[in-house]
């Protein structure tokens, strides 16, 4: 799969997405690195740990959060995008469900559509990364968590999601899945999802595991944010069995040392 002027192997790597929240509310790294100098010096820190993708996101979507414009949004990550594009050889995601802002981002130098609603929200989106012919991101998630059968109603929903794009022209070979941890699903289904990855990954699609710090690690751990390392780390070698190809994560450096192992283990 090509994302950006790199190739990726998709099938015999899980590769790193580094989470770079340009914001000042989100869920573990609120206002950390929003602004251009901030985010410039997270974003060498994570390509020198191994990052292989950016993932650039300028609105908070932890439970709870508020709403903001196109336009503060565009505010946010162009100014980001375009800095990191003058500074680094990098490939970047925009992490947005607004069209507007993906349009806007991509023109920037964005190279993948990271849309938390897998292309239901806003019903341009698909139309926008056709015509721009970004990678994208499709991420499982609804507006209640209300299921008659969680994993086959789960798997559903992301396959209508596959459904809008190829129907709106995004070329199949440019579509990654996400399963969603953390959106519209309780504690016990948020496990469920990992324990069927293998599964996920058996569709004609790479698989992209976005787990990090995220409250499925809290709950089970009694742990606030800034203490889930660990937990994220057991899900980031249950990604590499699984078969995933990447994984969006705050702590670039220790995921990479625990791919590396996992996946040694695994190719003998």
């Amino acid at each position: 799969m090509k994302i950006g002027n790199r190739e990726f192997e998709t099938d015999k790597h899980t590769y790193i997405m580094g989470i770079l929240n340009v914001t000042p509310d989100s869920f573990s790294d609120g206002g950390s690195w929003n602004s251009v100098d901030k985010a410039l010096a997270h974003t060498e820190q994570m390509l020198k740990e191994g990052a292989d993708i950016i993932d650039i996101g300028g609105e908070s979507t932890r439970p709870g959060y508020t709403m903001i414009s196109d336009e503060e949004e565009i505010e946010r990550v162009i100014p980001v995008i375009e800095a990191i594009k003058d500074r680094f050889d990098a490939v970047m995601s925009i992490d947005t469900y607004k069209s507007g802002v993906a349009e806007a981002a991509v023109a920037a130098g964005a190279h993948l559509i990271n849309d938390i609603w897998g292309f239901k929200y806003d019903e341009k989106m698909a139309d926008v990364a056709a015509k721009t012919g970004a990678a994208v991101c499709l991420m499982h998630n609804r507006k209640e968590a209300v299921y008659e059968d969680f994993l086959i109603d789960y798997k559903r929903d992301i396959l209508e999601s596959v459904d809008i794009a190829l129907k709106a022209g995004v070329k199949s070979d440019r579509i990654i899945l996400d399963p969603g941890v953390g959106f519209a699903k309780d504690y016990h289904q948020n496990l469920l999802c990992m324990k069927d990855l293998d599964n996920l990954c058996k569709l004609p699609y790479p698989v992209l595991l976005g787990t990090s710090r995220k409250s499925m690690i809290g709950n089970c751990l009694n742990l606030p944010s800034d203490q889930r390392v660990e937990g994220t780390l057991v899900t980031s070698v249950m990604a590499v069995e699984a078969g995933c190809a990447f994984v969006r994560v705050h702590d670039v450096e220790a995921n990479r040392r625990a791919i590396m192992m996992a996946e040694a283990i695994k190719n003998v």
